[in-house]
This record gives C-alpha cells, structure tokens and sequence, in this order.
C-alpha cells in the first residue's frame, strides 16, 4: 500500500525516504535469519577501513582512540556461531572536502556471513531491491524530492557484473587514462555508468594492493582479491563487499605488509593495535564467509536523484557543520 504523507517540508521528507531505505535492508535480514549486532563506536584502530587517513581521534582515558569507520571486523568474530549477523550504525570520517561528495558521518549497514562473492552479491542485489520497495511506499514523496519513481519500479535483477579490468580497458578505450592498479575515481564511475546505460552494475576483482587487508586473494590470479563495488548511476559506488581471509597465518601476513599498516604506523599506531582481532581468530577459530557494507546516504541519493550528498539526510554533517 502506498503512503501519501502531506505538508512535507524536505528534512522531513528526506528522513521518511531514509526510514523506509532502512525498513527494507531489516525487512531483508529478518527474513533471512540474520541477527542484529551491535558494534563500538569507539574502537582501536579494528574500527578503521581502508583509508586510515580519515579516522576521528578521541582522548579514550588518556589512550590515543578512534571513532569507528566500520563494524567489519566485530561482525566476522560472530560469525563461526551466528552464521548470518548485521549492525546498522554511524561511520565517521574525518574528510577535509566540503562538497557534494563527502560527509564526515553516515550511516552504513553492514552483514557478514558463511558464503562466496558470488552468493554475497546475490544478497546486496535482493537487500537493496528491498530497501528500494520499502521507499516505493512513499512514491509521492519521492517525486516531490525530484527521483523519478518510474525508474525505480524498472529495475531488475540480477545486475550486471564487470570485472575491474575490463572497467581499467573500457576507460582507455575512451581516451581515459587510468593504470591498472590505480584506484577509480568517482569521475571514472560516473563514465562507466553511461557507458552501461545508467543501470546499477557491479565491478569485480580489484587489485589486492589497494583494498582491505583481509580480503581474499584470488585462486587464479594473486594480484587482485574477490571483491566488488556496488555502483549507482548519480551515487556512484554505494557498496564494497569482499570474501574474507580467515585463517590466522594468512591474515597476519597480509595485514603486517599492507599499506594500511604502514598508513597507521606513521600516525602513531602499530600492529598490536589488531591483537583483540588476531586473537579472536586464532583462540575461536574461523569459517570462509564473506561481508559488505551499504552506504545509506548514496543509496538515498539514487532513489531521490540527487546531485549532492547533503541533500539525503536530516543532518549532513561535514568540517563546516554541526549541530
């Protein structure tokens, strides 16, 4: 049944859409067995993703802390029991850009459970188709905010999928220059998008040397780990999503000659940072499983059309603001 809501201001309706986005990825995991999780929101350097860059400090008793980025690596230690597990909270970074791009805290929701690549991307399609029907509800909303609903009810799945390099030849191929190994650019999504007809698509299989340290490398191919982003037309890349390394040796190495390490080691951090991590796979043991993380505000800003970030939640926050 479809919801008309009346005398909408935009921070009201814009927090409607960003209910109902969220209504729909629970609806999703209830469904499907997952459990709730709740995560730290201040964390060792376990809570940061790839860019340690942007990590928040915060004086934790005297102790050099962090505001979490992500509630990946809590999730994997739940699932060799929970199997299928999910949090949904806030990730800060501490991006300097005041743009249309970038928000210095969002909300992600996040899974991890028992699966491959191939299955993990079956599940970020029907999560996000269901987060799409739930804001179908609202289609007079979505309309009044300028997103057009018959582009929405259009979508199908399966999405289609194209490895990073075939993305890395289909840009050179138009003149773009971009090195394999590089890491792609917004601008490049956004080329890569017209070129597949402005449809959600799937890149797979980056380069190892620029993801997270814990994703899986390839059996085939060593260079590049079992991954993808999950890219929207307008949004760009909404979702990143791997198979997971899990077994103790294998992640200790990865993680001890990451650039991440080294990124964090020049801040003042070092590799016993991750001991609560480490030790929870060495004395628990682990299970293949995979994870992802949705990120709320570009998923909002596909369905609305917006051109800018802060148009798609009650309270963008970045460097200049703050409530």
């Amino acid at each position: 049944m479809k919801c008309k809501t009346k005398f909408l201001n935009e921070e009201e309706s814009i927090v409607k859409i960003e209910s109902a986005l969220l209504n729909g990825a629970r609806k999703y995991f209830i469904e499907n067995g997952f459990t709730e999780i709740v995560v730290p929101h201040i964390t060792h350097a376990t809570g940061a993703c790839e860019n340690v860059n942007t990590l928040f400090e915060v004086d934790y008793f005297g102790k050099n802390k962090y505001l979490v980025q992500t509630g990946q690596l809590y999730l994997e230690s739940f699932v060799p029991k929970l199997d299928k597990v999910f949090c949904i909270g806030p990730s800060f970074r501490a991006e300097k850009d005041v743009d249309n791009r970038h928000l210095t805290e969002f909300t992600l929701v996040e899974i991890e459970l028992q699966c491959n690549l191939n299955e993990l991307i079956g599940h970020i399609e029907k999560t996000f188709m269901s987060m799409v029907q739930e804001a179908l509800k609202h289609e007079d909303i979505i309309k009044n905010l300028g997103g057009s609903v018959e582009k929405l009810k259009n979508l199908k799945i399966p999405f289609e999928r194209i490895t990073y390099s075939d993305a890395i030849k289909e840009l050179n191929n138009i003149n773009i220059k971009v090195n394999w190994g590089d890491d792609l650019k917004s601008k490049h999504e956004k080329t890569l998008c017209e070129l597949y007809g402005n449809k959600p698509f799937f890149i797979t299989h980056y380069p190892e040397k620029i993801k997270f340290f814990n994703m899986k490398t390839n059996k085939k191919d060593s260079k590049i780990v079992n991954s993808t982003d999950f890219i929207l037309p307008n949004a760009g890349e909404c979702v990143g999503a791997a198979e997971r390394e899990y077994e103790y040796k294998k992640i200790f190495k990865k993680l001890k000659n990451s650039t991440m390490l080294k990124r964090l080691e020049s801040l003042g951090g070092e590799i016993n940072d991750f001991e609560w991590y480490l030790n929870n796979i060495r004395k628990n043991g682990q299970v293949p499983h995979a994870g992802c993380g949705f990120g709320l505000n570009r998923i909002t800003q596909y369905i609305i059309d917006a051109t800018d970030i802060r148009k798609t939640t009650g309270f963008p926050l970045n460097k200049k603001t703050l409530y």
